[in-house]
């Protein structure tokens, strides 16, 4: 049987996270995504093992939900927090380097830390609150846990204040995009309500017809 191997860096300090106490957590993740995990403390990694679904070579999406668990409890996240991506299927995790964008001055990536996550976390719990993502800062990653939408707005918010944006500035394009969501979801259940009520008078004609038509059928059959 072909079977699907992955492997997962993780800092050392998450490792005992990831086992979780007595090895719940692993174990959990275990059961859930139906794979098995291999972790080296010492190495600091975690092969990840499960089974192709089919003869065509599928390969079971569980086992790339256990490789995005792995990867947001590497990038910071609790176990509590990264369960939504095993129990909803439209989640997915985005992880941005900070090295990539401001380089690797330390002085430089603390700086920028600092504007994310904010004084006592509040610019971090803001853009969870206005975006509905999950964030987490760890070393020098930014993760964020979302649907996609959840994701490129977080996303674009941490790139604006990365980019020297003022906070303040980067609160109001979130709630901009909340307005705008909350409108096409409202949008979209008046259509749905109006094509539901349209479609029901369409059934009450059809019935109408039918019974027209029956009767005439009927007369001919008599005749």
């Amino acid at each position: 049987m072909m079977e699907f191997k992955q492997v997962v860096k993780v800092p050392r300090d998450r490792i005992g996270v990831l086992i979780g106490r007595d090895g719940r957590v692993k174990e959990m993740v275990e059961r859930s995504c139906s794979v098995r995990l291999y972790i080296d403390s010492e190495e600091g990694s975690v092969t990840i093992t499960g089974a192709v679904s089919d003869a065509e070579g599928s390969i079971d999406v569980r086992v790339f939900k256990a490789v995005e668990f792995i990867t947001a409890v590497a990038r910071g996240f609790s176990p509590e927090r990264a369960m939504r991506l095993l129990n909803d299927e439209e989640c997915m995790i985005s992880v941005i380097d900070l090295k990539e964008q401001v380089g690797r001055s330390a002085s430089a990536l603390q700086r920028v830390k600092g504007r994310l996550i904010g004084s006592n976390g509040k610019a971090r719990r803001l853009i969870e609150e206005l975006s509905g993502a999950y964030i987490s800062v760890y070393g020098h990653y930014v993760a964020i846990i979302g649907r996609a939408e959840e994701v490129r707005l977080a996303g674009e918010a941490v790139t604006m204040l990365m980019g020297g944006s003022m906070h303040s500035t980067v609160y109001s394009m979130l709630q901009r995009a909340r307005r705008r969501a909350k409108m096409e979801r409202l949008r979209l259940w008046e259509d749905s309500s109006v094509t539901s009520e349209q479609g029901s008078g369409i059934g009450e004609g059809g019935r109408g017809n039918g019974s027209s038509d029956g009767r005439g059928s009927s007369g001919g059959d008599d005749r």
